[in-house]
């Protein structure tokens, strides 16, 4: 658990950490965006390029990355496996009964992986180099023209930011959690994955409650400060873009223009 990397945030100096989370924002949602639009190896090298450029221009090791994908590659595994055995098509390379393995599933496969990776590395990228209260501040500044249709959205931002920041608090205390109950006998890496899953019952308990109390406990601290409606409320840190921001505008549209010319042409 401890060694999840989306949604913790690392304190550092690298050029990403300097811009503007709006800036940060927007570039994860073009990234993500361009993705969804190929199934082409060619358009995934040049969106690889750009995402290790992002990662080198953080300062933070490749390893911290890498640590980070292993907790849920069960998911990208389970993905796999779907594709694999339940995409039609021909020609069929392997039947067994209802499963069958064919070419556009093991090429479907592939890409899922690849644009699972992608995506996840560059949300993380996000979250780590940007505080989450930064966050939830810039999606309230992008999504400020929805108030004009009385959309909530300092409400919103306000639950996002609180929502983010529980992430974290709620890994460190499963970790303490587990580490409690193996002082106490309890495996959670022996037996079977019925026996696995069984062991984390026990778990969810304590979790469940200790989330609450921090719910309630935050709830009161909010309303002994007076706090009444988000609209009304000042930010310490103005958000304003720099060099920085227009230099990273210049390379996404870089990116952009080159990614849409390989989608146009290798499909």
């Amino acid at each position: 658990m401890n060694k999840i990397v989306i949604g913790r945030y690392l304190p550092g100096d690298g050029w990403v950490y300097r811009l503007d989370p709006r800036t940060k924002i927007l570039i994860t949602f073009i990234y993500v965006l361009a993705l969804v639009f190929t199934n082409n190896w060619v358009p995934y090298v040049w969106a690889t390029a750009f995402l290790i450029l992002v990662l080198a221009l953080t300062k933070q090791p490749l390893a911290l990355y890498w640590s980070g994908l292993k907790p849920i590659l069960w998911l990208i595994i389970f993905t796999v496996v779907l594709q694999i055995f339940f995409t039609p098509g021909s020609p069929v390379l392997w039947h067994w009964g209802f499963l069958r393995v064919t070419t556009p599933g093991v090429v479907n496969a592939v890409y899922v992986v690849i644009r699972f990776v992608l995506i996840i590395l560059m949300s993380t990228v996000l979250t780590l180099t940007t505080p989450p209260t930064s966050i939830a501040t810039a999606l309230e500044s992008l999504l400020g023209p929805l108030k004009k249709v009385r959309v909530p959205v300092a409400e919103l931002a306000l639950m996002l930011s609180i929502a983010l920041r529980f992430v974290p608090l709620l890994l460190d205390e499963t970790q303490k959690i587990m580490n409690a109950q193996k002082s106490r006998g309890m495996s959670f890496s022996s037996g079977g994955p019925i026996k696995r899953a069984k062991a984390v019952i026990p778990m969810l308990v304590p979790l469940f409650v200790g989330a609450l109390q921090r719910a309630l406990d935050l709830a009161n601290a909010m309303e002994v400060r007076g706090f009444q409606d988000a609209n009304q409320r000042t930010h310490y840190r103005v958000l304003k873009y720099g060099h920085e921001d227009y230099q990273a505008a210049a390379v996404t549209a870089v990116f952009v223009v080159v990614f849409a010319l390989l989608v146009l042409h290798f499909g």
